[in-house]
């Protein structure tokens, strides 16, 4: 569109914690913007009192901030726009848009099914009734329903999804306005487009139903004469005569999103899916591989390849390439994504971005016990081998606790279920007392050494080290045995084998327990 600047809108409802779908479709406005120069305005959807909460307007701002998709305008809240809304109510009531309904769900079921109508929806009962705004009695009716055409169509040009019709025949005249005068989602929204002056609205298809019930709202609005709060530009053509109603607030773009699936290529639910947000920002994900995995649900790079940086991302992305079919939100490929994240990261980067686990709020240990330098030297060992940060203080807690904490798992499997692990790490003890003394305690000497107790006991290394590994990391699995003991310093490792020796011996055998 020539001459207008774009301006896109995210609006999120505060009922829960924030979903991928939602971050999905914040991440395709907020490129857009992005792209063209434009403007990313966030509106929270809050009108509805009894489901949303403060806390879950406070998770949107964080999720966003956390994921660098700050709003260029707003938080914009629908909750303080009451007065705006009245102002339409008023006007479509007076152009005969709207009108007082006073049936209950019951009685319109009741009706149908008696007329033999196996059709959902209303029926239009009280169209012709003229029932005022307030009744005679005071109380309001139940509903004030908007009018819609009774022949026709209504086509939705849709930027993913094509030409869509809805025929009028098949639309009922649907609920516009609650009982108690606030508005329902439709009107809202068409409200605050128009206000907030948006030119493109990007959302996710399960809203493509509402998209021709908010044309006819667009359009009865401007018939009446609505004029966009703020911008009396909009009122006059560039001759100086007064616009036609669609000139003066002509649609928006309409692009509706590819829904989201999981492995049984079911719709994404909040009761059986992980799909909050603040749950994989917890568990260590990193936000630029988040917003590279988000970017590939609908869409595929120009180029041959999945990794890709966020500045790549905003000068790729195109609305037109998104394309319709269902995107399967899978766990697995985000997190080996993030694993390659996280390996591009320089090490300072990733020390940096380990800071909440280890010496932040989800540390393990004492902070007094962390040692900002010991992990600095095992982070390029550390980093090869998480995929997400979470996973960072099961790999080097044993650096900064003692005793080690145990996996009793891991103790079980090799040391109880070894008959020879106690000959090992008496064996593996004397040797590296042997280092200790002759001032030879680093990663190469020690795994030698650790050969020749494998070779004495006639094993590999792999199965000769899993005694010792546990004894001194207390895991099975962690990063390179030798230059963590080498970090841990002689003392500490010959304790702990000599503690794992006790246990062994305290169990009742060389080697099992």
């Amino acid at each position: 569109m020539p001459g207008v600047t774009l301006r896109v809108r995210f609006a999120p409802s505060p009922t829960g914690y924030f979903h991928v779908g939602s971050a999905r479709t914040a991440l395709f406005n907020w490129l857009v913007a992005r792209r063209a120069g434009g403007t990313f305005i966030l509106r929270i959807e809050d009108t509805d009192a009894e489901r949303n909460r403060e806390e879950w307007v406070d998770g949107i701002l964080a999720a966003l901030a956390w994921l660098g998709m700050d709003a260029d305008e707003g938080p914009y809240r629908q909750s303080a726009r009451t007065e705006r809304y009245r102002q339409a109510v008023d006007m479509l009531w007076e152009a005969g848009v709207l009108y007082a309904c006073d049936c209950t769900r019951d009685q319109v079921e009741g009706r149908t099914k008696a007329a033999g109508v196996l059709t959902p929806g209303y029926d239009g009962h009280c169209r012709g009734r003229g029932l005022a705004r307030v009744a005679g009695s005071g109380e309001p009716p139940r509903a004030l329903r908007f009018r819609t055409p009774d022949e026709g169509t209504v086509a939705v040009d849709d930027v993913v999804r094509g030409r869509v019709e809805f025929p009028c025949s098949a639309m009922e005249d649907f609920v516009a306005v609650k009982a108690n005068g606030g508005p329902l989602f439709v009107l809202a929204n068409v409200v605050d487009d128009i206000d907030m002056a948006i030119t493109h609205v990007i959302r996710g298809e399960d809203l493509l139903p509402t998209t021709p019930r908010g044309i006819l709202v667009w359009q009865a609005l401007a018939a009446a004469g609505w004029q966009p709060e703020g911008t009396p530009t909009g009122v006059r053509s560039a001759d100086g005569e007064r616009a036609a109603p669609d000139e003066r607030i002509p649609l928006p773009v309409f692009a509706h999103l590819p829904m989201l699936v999981n492995e049984q290529r079911k719709k994404l639910s909040k009761r059986r899916d992980p799909v909050a947000v603040e749950r994989y920002r917890d568990e260590g994900y990193l936000p630029q591989a988040f917003v590279n995995y988000l970017a590939l649900l609908g869409w595929s790079p120009p180029v041959d390849r999945e990794l890709f940086s966020v500045d790549e991302l905003v000068s790729w992305f195109d609305l037109a390439d998104v394309n319709h079919s269902p995107a399967f939100f899978d766990v697995a490929k985000l997190t080996h994504l993030n694993g390659e994240h996280v390996r591009a990261l320089s090490t300072d980067a990733f020390v940096e971005a380990c800071a909440p686990w280890t010496k932040g709020h989800l540390a393990r240990w004492r902070s007094e016990d962390f040692d900002p330098e010991v992990f600095a030297r095992m982070a390029p060992l550390v980093q090869e081998r998480v995929a997400v940060l979470g996973e960072v203080p099961d790999m080097v807690g044993f650096l900064f606790t003692d005793p080690v904490e145990m996996d009793e798992a891991s103790w079980e499997k090799a040391v109880v279920g070894d008959p020879q692990a106690g000959e090992l790490l008496d064996a593996a003890a004397a040797a590296y007392r042997g280092l200790e003394a002759a001032g030879t305690w680093t990663a190469d000497a020690l795994h030698r050494a650790t050969e020749a107790v494998a070779e004495g006991a006639g094993r590999k290394l792999g199965k000769a080290q899993a005694p010792v590994r546990v004894a001194v990391t207390g895991r099975r699995v962690g990063p390179p045995l030798f230059e963590s003991m080498e970090v841990l310093g002689p003392r500490r490792v010959l304790e702990r084998i000599g503690r794992a020796r006790a246990r062994v011996a305290g169990a009742g055998g060389t080697g099992t327990g």
